[in-house]
């Protein structure tokens, strides 16, 4: 059972990750980094509704593909016991982006966004550790 993804695979999945996490820091730095300050200390630019315009786009195309994934890869490669630490970190990490998402979403009491919306933020800075680390682990000698 074939658990490699073709190479148009992995650029599909490599385009959408860089997409969402591009957008997603460039809302980060609009929003907290350029412009002037409101009355919470927060910065105010024009551009961060369009970055979290076109980071909620990448969202909805990364959480397409990791349906994808899942089915192409991910219930093929977990049988074989091969890297489960890193893929299991990588797709928890994930579901979490995804959970914390909806909740910035729908959430509506302040304090409880500010949470989520600090967790988001930082687990989705750090998840191309978490990619890396899956990529990467394939060129560890075998056990």
């Amino acid at each position: 059972m074939a658990i490699h993804l073709p190479n148009r695979i992995k650029t599909w999945i490599n385009c959408i990750g860089l997409g969402v996490w591009i957008s997603g820091a460039a809302w980060l730095v609009v929003h907290y980094g350029l412009g002037s300050q409101d009355a919470l200390s927060l910065q105010v630019s024009p551009a961060g509704p369009w970055w979290l315009k076109v980071h909620g786009a990448f969202a909805f195309l990364a959480i397409w593909t990791g349906g994808l994934l899942w089915d192409l890869h991910v219930v093929k490669a977990w049988p074989q016991r091969r890297h489960r630490w890193s893929g299991g970190l990588l797709i928890g990490s994930l579901l979490l982006l995804i959970v914390s998402g909806y909740l910035l979403y729908y959430v509506g009491e302040e304090s409880a966004r500010q949470g989520i919306s600090l967790l988001h933020w930082i687990l989705g800075l750090l998840i191309p550790i978490a990619y890396l680390a899956h990529r990467l682990a394939k060129k560890l000698p075998r056990r």
